[in-house]
C-alpha cells in the first residue's frame, strides 16, 4: 500500500469514527494504520503533507500567538433579557424588510468562536474571533480537532468558515479529573475549558483535551 493510499484509508476511517460515529474497524486496527504511517513518514520526512493524519497529533510548542486581521468582521450575538426587547427586535426587522418574518430557533453551542481558512482545498490558517476585527492564529491547535478537515473534497480557491469550538461534557469530566489528580485547579465549566485549551502554547496538550467544533457560517468564498 502506498503512503497516499494509507492516508486516504486513515482519513476514511477517521471520518466514520469522529464525524459519523459509525466505525468499521477497531481502535487497535486504526492505531496500527497510524503507526505504519508514522513509520513511513519518519523514514522519509519529505513525504509528510499538510493534510496528513499525523499532523493532528500535536507537539509543536509556540512562543506566542500571531495576530490575524479578519477581512470579514466576526461579529458577536446581541443579548436580550426580556420579552419587550425581543418584540422590539422583531418590529425593527419587519419594518426594515417591509414584510412579515418567520424565525427558526436553535440551541446555542457555548464555546469559542473561530475562523477556518482554506486555500486550494487545504486548511492553512485558523484564528480566534478576538475583538471581531483582530484575532489570534491558533492553527496548530485547531489541527488537533478531528472534525476539522485538513483537506476539502474540492480544491476551492479560497474558503473561510466560522465555527464554535467547544468541549463535550464527556471530555470536560475527563479533563477536570486529570486537573484534580495533578493538583491543578479544575475548570468551572466546559466553555472556560474550551477557551483555555485552545489558547495553550503546547498543541499536544490541546490534542489531549479532545475538543470539537460546530461550523455554522461561510464568511467568504472564491
Amino acid at each position: 500500500m502506498s503512503i497516499e493510499e494509507l492516508r486516504e484509508l486513515i482519513n476514511y476511517h477517521s471520518n466514520l469514527y469522529y464525524t459519523l460515529d459509525e466505525p468499521e474497524i477497531s481502535d487497535f486496527e486504526y492505531d496500527r494504520l497510524m503507526s505504519r504511517l508514522k513509520e513511513m513518514e519518519s523514514a522519509d520526512p519529505s513525504l509528510i503533507t499538510p493534510d496528513s493524519p499525523t499532523q493532528r497529533i500535536g507537539g509543536k510548542i509556540l512562543s506566542g500567538f500571531e495576530e490575524v486581521v479578519h477581512t470579514v468582521q466576526m461579529q458577536s450575538l446581541n443579548d436580550v433579557f426580556d420579552k419587550e426587547s425581543v418584540l422590539d427586535f422583531g418590529e425593527k426587522t419587519e419594518n426594515a424588510l417591509g414584510e412579515k418574518v418567520e424565525y427558526i430557533t436553535e440551541l446555542k453551542i457555548d464555546g469559542l468562536s473561530v475562523s477556518l481558512e482554506y486555500r486550494d482545498g487545504y486548511f492553512f490558517r485558523g484564528s480566534t474571533r478576538g475583538d471581531g476585527t483582530v484575532g489570534e492564529d491558533v492553527t496548530e491547535n485547531l489541527k488537533t480537532i478531528r472534525n476539522i478537515p485538513l483537506k476539502l473534497n474540492e480544491p476551492i480557491p479560497y474558503l473561510e468558515v466560522r465555527g464554535e469550538v467547544f468541549m463535550p461534557h464527556s471530555s470536560f469530566k475527563t479533563v477536570n479529573k486529570l486537573q484534580e489528580e495533578t493538583g491543578q485547579k479544575p475548570f468551572k465549566n466546559p466553555r472556560n475549558a474550551a477557551a483555555g485549551s485552545l489558547r495553550q502554547l503546547d498543541s499536544s496538550v490541546v490534542a489531549q483535551r479532545k475538543l470539537d467544533i460546530f461550523v455554522f457560517n461561510i464568511q467568504q468564498i472564491e
